[in-house]
């Protein structure tokens, strides 16, 4: 294997055992055949290099929240673009982000300059894998995806070449990194966003009796396709019949322009509310909240792979569907979220700027909310994906086949489809043009 500046962890290295590990603890098992530290674009082009030579698969990693556990995959060549960690913020508002950042370390760059963007809720998520799927967050309906402020970005495709990708260079893969999703074309090493001042948020939560449930998924869809731009939510109700849903909120503005606005919700809902807060923040101060965690602790920062953090690491599988209408059966979509064991179901509300972003591909523009079902390994990893995959398929009954491709379900079935929808042919014909060899082939992969 050539040498490398970076440093390069194989099996029965000191660190590998830490160097291999994601987000989640149960593709702990898996042992890549190394993990490529990479500084520079020069290593990460090193690292194709070999694995075109060798023909081994290889497999970006920046934040590792892999949800079918690819980006440590048992015999790839892990590259770990964290060390590519630079952020710059220019006077014009463009941002340079490299593609290692996590988004609490955007968070705090952008704050400091005094700017903002939408991105997602997650601190230790990366900048590349949220933007290479969209990028679905709590100011979404205001400032549309994360990656529908991107500008231009820098990628090593699988042929080795760093390519320069924008409206106006290379165009077609352009249009893929915005919603293509993750691990496909090669792997990007900076990204050019478009930000904007930062404002004041109002965000807020309201908590309901267990007895609320279907009222309030009767209502809140409604009342969220009708609130201005500036309101963006957040639905969440763990299983079981005695579990409290809420709502978690963030309103672009004064908490005196949020009220009424949040009172009309409850009015329609039918109910006051068992708890209700509503604060004014900053916007870091509103990305910290919306993580659950904070910077002063370092429970923002991961406390896996060597980060050093108190973020604790991810005990559950995951799926999606995409809601496209309000909800027209609430008593029996209250009935799967309780009867699903071990669960906690969410909707987050998108529209409003997203629906009329740019042409990209992102494939579920017209969608009203995502719904997310997690469940707990508490019974096991083979009960959890058994229940995970009843209330899938029962949504996908509901709702329709969709899904969001960065909460990727290693089960879902007809999973091109689901992710992709009318954009796939699309996404196949790019991925052949910049892949042809196949070289970043994985079981979800594009190649």
């Amino acid at each position: 294997m050539s040498p490398m500046d970076v440093r390069w962890i194989r099996p029965g290295d000191a660190g590998y055992a830490e160097a291999k590990l994601g987000y989640f603890p149960m593709y702990d098992h898996q042992r890549p055949s190394a993990i490529a530290r990479v500084t520079s674009v020069a290593d990460v082009q090193r690292c194709l290099d070999e694995a075109r030579r060798s023909g081994s698969r290889i497999a970006a990693r920046c934040g590792g929240h892999s949800y079918p556990g690819y980006s440590t995959a048992d015999g790839a060549l892990v590259v770990d673009v964290r060390g590519l960690n630079r952020i710059e913020i220019h006077p014009d508002g463009t941002a340079d982000v490299d593609a290692g950042v996590l988004l609490i370390d955007l968070y705090q760059a952008l704050a400091s300059a005094g700017r903002m963007m939408p991105a997602g809720t997650c601190a230790t998520v990366g900048i590349s894998g949220l933007t290479l799927g969209g990028g679905i967050g709590m100011t979404g309906r205001q400032m549309g995806l994360t990656c529908d402020r991107l500008i231009k970005a820098t990628i090593v495709t699988p042929d080795g070449v760093h390519r320069v990708v924008s409206p106006t260079e290379h165009a077609d893969l352009f249009w893929a990194l915005r919603g293509g999703g993750g691990g496909n074309f090669g792997i990007v090493t900076r990204f050019t966003f478009h930000t904007e001042p930062a404002r004041t948020m109002t965000t807020f939560r309201l908590k309901f009796a267990p007895a609320a449930l279907p009222a309030l998924l009767d209502a809140w869809p409604r009342w969220q396709a009708r609130a201005p731009r500036a309101m963006t939510t957040s639905f969440g109700v763990g299983g079981g019949p005695d579990s409290s849903p809420g709502i978690h909120g963030c309103f672009i503005g004064t908490a005196a322009h949020a009220k009424p606005l949040i009172d009309d919700l409850v009015r329609r809902v039918g109910s006051q509310p068992t708890k209700r807060s509503e604060t004014e923040k900053t916007f870091l101060a509103a990305m910290e909240e919306f993580a659950w965690c904070s910077i002063a602790d370092r429970s923002c920062q991961p406390s896996w792979g060597g980060g050093g953090g108190g973020q604790p690491r991810g005990e559950y599988v995951a799926t999606s569907r995409m809601l496209f209408r309000p909800i027209s059966g609430p008593q029996a979509l209250a009935e799967l979220f309780r009867t699903t064991p071990n669960s906690y179901n969410m909707i987050d509300a998108v529209g409003g700027a997203i629906a009329d972003g740019p042409s990209t591909a992102y494939p579920h523009r017209d969608a009203i909310g995502s719904i997310q079902v997690e469940v707990s390994l508490a019974a096991g990893e083979t009960a959890a994906r058994k229940a995970m995959g009843t209330a899938r398929d029962e949504l996908g009954r509901m709702f329709g086949e969709t899904g969001y491709v960065n909460y990727l379900d290693p089960q879902m079935p007809n999973w091109q489809r689901t992710y992709y929808g009318r954009n796939l042919g699309r996404l196949k014909a790019v991925a052949r043009r910049y892949d042809p060899d196949r070289v970043f082939a994985f079981p979800q992969g594009l190649a």
